[in-house]
């Protein structure tokens, strides 16, 4: 079994479902000093949702060497979602168990075993080049399937506050679609959500000249977004990495559940997904333009969930696709596809961020399960990654 298996598994028999880390990151931690690191933790949140977070970073030893430095962060979670009935599951979902080839159990792909790989890739790094030119870092969270606002944005607005620089970051999110390394992220769309309230007057549906229907006054507007977004209009041009931004109505309330009474109001809730073609300003405008050309009465709030980044082809990119095609013979596909993740946070504080991780097929579904042969496939794609940044910098 190999040093990454046994750790992955040693994190996945942890129960650390959001904000629990359940000691994963003092077993990391304790591996981490081993090698040389210094670890920070940093708790934040109320009590009943205390979330645990983990700097650690191992600055060349001997700067007097003249090495140039520059800072490569794995960055991931050791948190879980749920795991859903318990008599659904095959196995126990903290009880590592192997079956077919494949390791299952809740974090198995999202995100113990890039965790684990993340370590073990430097240990292994570490005995072949014990003074290296890369300052190394991890910042690790028990927030990340959960709010969010108490996990990595904390660690990067405090590295931000102290001048920390971070040049490169690999986000261990399982990225890949059909083999490990065929696909990572090298952005992500951001994330905005609106609350939409018309109001009408209500009476009865007999008497309509005595009410203001507030579905038909909205109907509409709606239809002009709708076109909007089905001409893929909301960006002022096209982005090759990205999809079109997508605005889409997640609910629809209305009505008093009576057949014969016209509402007094109507709630819609929906949500884009834009690219860096567009801002959270210029998406709003549009939308209240809309509403205020066909006149409707209405409040709108807003909640931005993130914004969208974008790491071009160059330095960090460049070392993990040549990683991946050493390793495992694939020429990966770049994408920004997918939801968020908290690479969306450290964007802000890092040029070069990129997410590469397992095959995702199984995260967050019942008998959870990454290949095992792929484990060690992980492993390597960060160590040679880890190789080439450092030759870099070393020549």
């Amino acid at each position: 079994m190999s040093r990454t298996l046994q750790l992955a598994e040693q994190l996945i028999s942890r129960p650390s479902v959001t904000p629990d880390d359940a000691g994963c990151q003092q077993i990391l931690g304790e591996r981490l000093a081993a090698l040389g690191f210094t670890l920070e933790t940093i708790e934040s949140g109320p009590a009943d949702f205390r979330v645990t977070n983990l700097w650690a970073v191992r600055r060349p030893t001997h700067p007097s060497h003249g090495k140039a430095t520059k800072t490569l962060v794995f960055a991931g979670h050791t948190d879980v979602v749920p795991t859903g009935p318990l008599d659904q599951w095959s196995s126990h979902p903290f009880t590592p168990t192997h079956r077919d080839g494949k390791l299952y159990g809740r974090g198995a792909c999202d995100m113990k075993t890039s965790v684990a790989a993340f370590v073990t890739s430097i240990e292994e790094f570490l005995q072949g080049e014990p003074d290296p030119a890369l300052t190394l870092a991890l910042l690790l969270t028990s927030d990340e399937e959960g709010p969010g606002v108490d996990g990595t944005v904390i660690v990067c607005n405090a590295l931000a506050a102290r001048g920390e620089t971070i040049d490169y970051c690999i986000v261990g999110e399982p990225t890949s679609v059909t083999r490990c390394g065929d696909m990572i992220k090298n952005g992500r769309r951001g994330t905005m959500s609106g609350k939409l309230t018309v109001n009408g007057v209500q009476g009865h549906i007999a008497y309509p000249h005595l009410a203001k229907n507030p579905v038909h006054a909205v109907a509409p507007a709606l239809a002009e977004l709708v076109a909007i977004n089905a001409a893929g209009g909301w960006d002022a041009q096209s982005n090759p990495y990205f999809q079109p931004t997508s605005w889409q109505i997640s609910n629809f309330h209305s009505g008093t559940g009576a057949s014969n009474v016209i509402p007094g109001s109507a709630v819609i809730d929906f949500n884009f997904r834009f690219s860096t073609e567009s801002t959270p300003e210029s998406l709003q405008q549009r939308v209240h333009a809309v509403l205020d050309a066909h006149g409707v009465d209405y409040t709108l709030t807003w909640t931005v969930g993130g914004l969208p980044f974008l790491t071009m082809p160059g330095e960090l990119v460049t070392a993990v696709q040549a990683a991946i095609r050493e390793e495992t013979g694939l020429d990966t596909e770049l994408s920004t596809s997918g939801g968020t993740s908290d690479a969306r946070f450290i964007a802000k504080i890092c040029k070069q961020v990129v997410e590469c991780g397992p095959v995702n097929a199984s995260i967050h579904k019942i008998d959870e399960h990454i290949d095992v042969a792929e484990i060690e496939t992980l492993k390597n794609i960060y160590l040679r990654t880890l190789r080439r940044l450092d030759a870099a910098l070393a020549q």
